[in-house]
């Protein structure tokens, strides 16, 4: 896994990792995940040690708005790639003593099997994660947790105490685009909590 950058977002603790992919005419061939590589560069990513406990593939349709989901007992980190389509990731700042608490950003991440890097989004424990998909899509992520039933909220992306002020308008407007064209949530992610909602829980008070 040949690493060329890892970028910093606005809310530094997510950062997007640029990888290398070796083409020839035949196509590309590039490793997309190798846990030493990422294992090195585990102290930047705040974590101690990086191991790979879960893989998720999922397919959306056009106009698909995901999350915003977490999880505790145990933690769980996500990095997230596009695998077909586009997609626009979600992250939800919910560390209490955090001074970007409340705050998301948003990442742009289309697939192009002609460029010759990819792209994964590390998105860290104390966030709560969320996607949306212009296109129809397919995306993989990789967890350090595995799924646990009963230790899982979320935070609903229509949330009216939600801060967008760091997101790039471009991509603000395209969520509102999605949602005034029909909402594709499940009934789950509409029933999320508002933030206050989340932060009056007992449980909040893990995410530091």
């Amino acid at each position: 896994m040949k690493i060329l950058s890892v970028k910093p977002l606005a809310i530094p603790d997510v950062k997007v990792i640029r990888a290398a992919r070796f083409r020839d005419g035949r196509g590309y061939f590039t490793e997309h995940f190798r846990a030493s590589d990422l294992d090195a560069l585990a102290p930047g990513l705040g974590v101690t040690e990086f191991r790979i406990l879960q893989a998720n593939e999922s397919r959306s349709a056009k106009g698909v708005i995901r999350g915003l989901h977490f999880q505790w007992s145990p933690y769980m980190g996500k990095l997230v790639r596009p695998l077909s389509g586009r997609l626009v990731d979600m992250a939800l700042d919910i560390r209490r003593a955090s001074p970007t608490l409340g705050r998301i950003v948003l990442y742009d991440m289309p697939f192009d099997p002609e460029a010759d890097w990819f792209e994964w989004i590390w998105v860290p424990p104390g966030f709560a994660h969320g996607t949306m998909f212009p296109e129809e899509s397919a995306i993989e992520y990789l967890c350090t947790g595995e799924w646990s039933p009963g230790n899982e909220a979320g935070v609903s992306p229509l949330a009216p105490d939600l801060d967008w002020s760091l997101c790039d308008k471009g991509l603000r407007g395209a969520f509102e685009g999605l949602l005034s064209e029909g909402i594709a949530l499940s009934e789950k992610d509409l029933r999320g909590l508002t933030l206050a909602g989340w932060l009056a829980r007992e449980e909040s008070r893990l995410f530091w």
